[in-house]
């Protein structure tokens, strides 16, 4: 059965194949790419969404579209994904991320949005903790994990094992929330 989260302002939902359009045109906006890697093209943008997919389909759970109903803009994608890599402080754990489009930024839409995604966590998903993590320079993102109520420790700050030394996106700050 598909889920879907609603706010007072969004739908999250699951995605659909003409999202593919407009996430990878945000993706490319190197305003929104800032502090993320880049993809290196069309085709990695459309995997990353089939990542997204089989994500959900095996976990019950992904990023998912964020769109405002009634609204044919594409807000951006909130949700969470399981992670795994070596040399992740805490690994196994849940992270949530979002990525919205320039035009949705200062709205409160992604601290809304990861607000029902911790709910949806917490409660239908009976996680015990989420993790977010981004670059340091990231202050907009560190303000929405505040907002969340997600606290930091610099102890638990890491160098993302996936980016190579000397790399201005190597290093990470990480957060988290408990139930």
């Amino acid at each position: 059965m598909p889920v879907a989260l609603r706010t007072p302002r969004l739908l999250l939902r699951e995605w659909r194949d003409e999202d593919a359009e407009p996430f990878a045109a945000i993706s490319a906006d190197p305003d929104v790419m800032e502090f993320l890697l880049p993809f290196r093209d069309r085709a990695a943008s459309d995997a990353w969404i089939a990542r997204m997919r089989r994500h959900n389909d095996e976990h019950g759970f992904a990023y998912w579209v964020v769109e405002r109903p009634g609204d044919p803009g594409f807000v951006g994608t909130v949700g969470l994904s399981a992670v795994r890599f070596a040399g992740f402080p805490c690994a196994p754990a849940i992270e949530i991320g979002w990525r919205l489009a320039r035009d949705c930024w200062g709205l409160g839409y992604a601290t809304e949005a990861a607000r029902a995604v911790i709910d949806d966590g917490f409660f239908r998903l009976d996680l015990g903790e989420i993790v977010a993590f981004t670059v340091p320079a990231n202050r907009r993102s560190w303000r929405v994990m505040e907002r969340l109520g997600m606290s930091h420790d610099p102890a638990d700050d890491f160098d993302h094992p996936g980016i190579a030394d000397g790399h201005p996106l190597r290093r990470h700050v990480l957060y988290r929330i408990r139930r």
